[in-house]
């Protein structure tokens, strides 16, 4: 059984690796049992097929090797975990940059994740991702909506 101090952050640097990678599906397994909202948004997300598909939707891939250009940071972890319970949080930093042939390298977006974990049958999992947005940058090349 792995402590949560080491499995928490190992999800959280899935999320931005497979995110990166433009896999989706694998985005979308990792908050299967879990449910997605966002400060000032009507947005509510459970389950790995709606994760699925609202990354699909909203995060535009290139055609060149099916992936946004883009590298999630993830940054200032503040953990909180209690091993014994099976439960922690996890405060942290995200900033996603961006590049293109012909869009230099940029930060496009920072913003916070509040995500809350739980360890059933050994397993550490995502129960839920509150998504803030700080500060954006230029999202034309990102986002395949406007925020």
């Amino acid at each position: 059984m792995s402590s949560g101090y080491h499995a928490i952050p190992n999800l959280i640097g899935l999320y931005a690796e497979r995110i990166d990678a433009g896999d989706y599906a694998g985005v979308g397994e990792l908050f299967a049992h879990a449910v997605i909202t966002a400060e000032g948004r009507d947005l509510k997300v459970a389950g790995a097929d709606a994760a699925r598909a609202m990354f699909e939707a909203w995060t535009r891939r290139y055609p060149d090797n099916g992936t946004p250009h883009t590298r999630h940071v993830t940054t200032n972890l503040i953990l909180d975990v209690d091993d014994d319970a099976g439960t922690g949080t996890c405060r942290s930093y995200v900033t996603v940059f961006q590049a293109l042939p012909d869009f230099p390298l940029q930060p496009v977006f920072t913003g916070r994740y509040h995500d809350t974990f739980e360890r059933p049958e050994g397993t550490w999992r995502f129960t839920r991702r509150h998504m803030i947005t700080d500060y954006v940058g230029d999202l034309s090349r990102h986002l395949n909506q406007s925020l």
